[in-house]
């Protein structure tokens, strides 16, 4: 009887989270098309900035791959909370590995489309809060895009920096030029890191790990620990932006 119980509380819960993961995704994808306007206080503490908090007229987009957030994230349901005077639905999304940023997101019972969204670092420190205070009665339509991850591009970056060390979760999901060289960006779903190879070094700073591998410098910029950044950079065995230049 209790093996039997335990079993139940078990599957019991496996389809609380599942149903809560669904909630989140839809929710998310949702906002794609249509999205919540008004009146919304966006503060950013990292990377750091002069001026932190903004007003705005609606949140920022999140840039969402809602298969790798099924993938790396366990979802929460943490209770009913009020946005802007609004009902909403409070989530908490915690990585299933690595140390990478946590989220909450706020969503309206009605409208399922977000109202908030809060990122914290592994540690807890307040990265980005984006929150309504007043929102229209109505809904907007939008249109935001939503390309495929680039075919050959994980390949790619493993013959330009071999030994490279991805942070867990995280893949390759788009790729750029810059001045100083090459930019490839890293998604884990939710939470983003730029990697950079260029012939200069990069000023030190919070969230900043580079590297000299033979005449070039690698960097990697994110909401990791220190040590998560470092840890990613310390096996590339040399820098070869010529694989990458073919995106």
């Amino acid at each position: 009887m209790v093996r039997r119980a335990l079993a139940l509380l078990t599957l019991l819960g496996s389809a609380a989270q599942a149903a809560d993961i669904d909630d989140v995704l839809n929710a998310l994808k949702r906002a794609r098309t249509l999205a919540a306007r008004g009146q919304a206080e966006v503060t950013v503490l990292f990377p750091p900035r002069e001026m932190p908090t903004r007003r705005a007229a609606a949140l920022p987009a999140l840039t969402v791959r809602p298969a790798l957030v099924q993938q790396n994230f366990a979802v929460t349901r943490l209770g009913a909370a009020a946005v802007a005077g609004r009902p909403a639905v409070l989530f908490e999304l915690i990585p299933k590995v690595g140390q990478a940023a946590r989220w909450r997101l706020w969503v309206d019972e009605v409208w399922k489309v977000p109202l908030a969204f809060e990122e914290r670092s592994a540690g807890g420190d307040l990265a980005r809060r984006a929150v309504f205070t007043k929102v229209g009665a109505t809904l907007t339509r939008q249109a935001l895009a939503q390309p495929p991850l680039p075919g050959g591009l994980a390949d790619a970056l493993a013959r330009a920096l071999p030994g490279l060390r991805l942070p867990p979760g995280f893949v390759p999901s788009g790729i750029g030029a810059r001045p100083a060289g090459r930019e490839v960006t890293l998604t884990d779903g939710l939470n983003t890191l730029t990697l950079v190879v260029a012939r200069r070094n990069v000023k030190a700073a919070p969230g900043v790990a580079s590297r000299r591998v033979g005449g070039a410098y690698v960097w990697l910029v994110g909401n990791l620990p220190h040590n998560e950044l470092n840890a990613a950079l310390a096996g590339i065995r040399r820098a070869d932006q010529a694989p990458l230049g073919t995106f």
